[in-house]
């Protein structure tokens, strides 16, 4: 059995055109079956189709017979740890602004497995039951919450400390540049003006060009960036230059001191080497946080990551969580420059290509290459390749010792993808 609608992260597509409120409004009734019914924690993003969205949800989970919580504009993180039977989020996460989509949680705050949605997917046929069995809340008590929380169990004093900060107009603009300021940094914002119609434009943890600019005129110690419903987080050094998943990562696991730390296939080639160097074990998963998050749980392990910014704690959290991971590297620092901090990490460089195509697959000639390719580098780099879980393109990395090298890779086995499915 196959998932038909859910990708590597929930259910995605355009509003109006492949996501519908009707059928977010089924989705609803099947997720809610298939938990039980009892209560549905529900948030959403600042996209301006997130209102309708987020009704139809809770529509189809009173269709069910279950208690849908609405809580407004929240980071998905945060629904993440306030879920009660059920948590959901209405968001496209680092999408557009004409995307749109639901992620969800079970009762532990965890990402569903593949199974978990193979099966909601053969419920979205399920008929209503008797709608007044079910009801639909609002709570607004929620944000305050979770800043409790992930200030308490993440926060440090910040005095002295200069930071930009990039809501990418999401679900931390009203919450996360107030959070290091109460922790004592001087806070420069941007990003935090969101109209429904500029998540993550120009912006956020997708677009950093915004964020360099301003910390190389403002002279920051670093910039911080969101994507559009705070699970990931990326970092600009004192410079202006661009501080990846892989190099907060690397950061955070030696602060820590760790034993194991989980990653994704995408993860440097680096980052693998300095691991080795200093005794941490390293999984490897496929690529998307819900892997990470499974190895993580299965190993009892409680540092893991994305090079995409996806930066998982589990010290005292459940997921992903954006300000959870900002707080966290500005306490790794102590003392040093951004820039010095991740100086630790070699990093191979890599070149990447994204190939649209009529099909989400890779055909056998494509994976003989590959491997003919892998074969010859003999752990001098390497090349991947696989199709996206959210949009019709097969994605393409080449990592090598050389840049010119890695280009070369990437240009080559993208020409044969284009051949064999564009």
């Amino acid at each position: 059995m196959t998932r038909r609608y859910f990708g590597t992260d929930g259910v995605r597509g355009v509003y109006g055109e492949d996501l519908t409120p009707s059928f977010v409004e089924r989705l609803g009734r099947a997720a809610t079956l298939w938990c039980g019914g009892g209560g549905v924690f529900i948030g959403r993003d600042t996209r301006a189709s997130g209102p309708a969205l987020e009704r139809a949800f809770a529509s189809g989970v009173a269709s069910a017979g279950g208690n849908a919580v609405l809580a407004g504009v929240l980071p998905t993180p945060a629904v993440a740890l306030l879920r009660q039977d059920l948590g959901v989020v209405i968001s496209a996460s680092h999408n557009p602004p004409e995307y749109n989509g639901v992620k969800l949680f079970d009762r532990r705050g965890r990402k569903l497995t593949d199974s978990d949605e193979e099966e909601i997917e053969q419920l979205l046929g399920a008929p209503p039951r008797d709608p007044d069995q079910g009801r639909v809340d609002n709570i607004e008590v929620a944000l305050g919450s979770y800043l409790d929380h992930v200030l308490h169990r993440f926060g440090s004093d910040l005095s002295g400390l200069r930071i930009a900060v990039d809501c990418a107009n999401g679900s931390y603009s009203s919450i996360a540049p107030a959070s290091f300021e109460q922790l004592g940094a001087e806070v420069t914002v941007i990003g935090a003006k969101p109209n429904g119609r500029n998540i993550n434009v120009g912006c956020g943890a997708t677009d950093l060009q915004l964020l360099q600019q301003t910390v190389a005129k403002s002279g920051c110690d670093l910039g911080i960036a969101f994507d559009g419903d705070g699970d990931r987080m990326l970092a600009v050094d004192e410079h202006g230059d661009a501080v990846d998943g892989d190099q907060i990562l690397a950061v955070l696991a030696l602060d820590r001191e760790v034993e194991l730390v989980a990653v994704t296939r995408m993860t440097n080639l680096g980052f693998h080497r300095l691991m080795e160097e200093h005794g941490i074990r390293v999984l490897t998963t496929d690529v998307g946080d819900r892997y990470v998050l499974e190895a993580l749980y299965e190993h009892g392990a409680l540092l893991g990551g994305e090079q995409s910014g996806h930066i998982i704690c589990l010290d005292g959290h459940v997921t992903g969580d954006g300000l959870a991971a900002g707080l966290l590297l500005c306490a790794a620092l102590k003392g040093r420059t951004l820039s010095e901090a991740v100086a630790v990490m070699p990093r191979y460089p890599q070149a990447k290509e994204n190939v649209r195509v009529r099909e989400r697959r890779v055909s056998n000639a494509i994976v003989e290459e590959v491997e003919r390719v892998n074969a010859e580098l003999e752990g001098r780099g390497r090349v991947l390749v696989r199709p996206s879980g959210t949009e019709p393109v097969v994605r393409v990395l080449a990592e090598a010792e050389d840049e010119k090298e890695a280009k070369a890779l990437s240009a080559r086995i993208a020409a044969l993808v284009e051949r064999e499915l564009g």
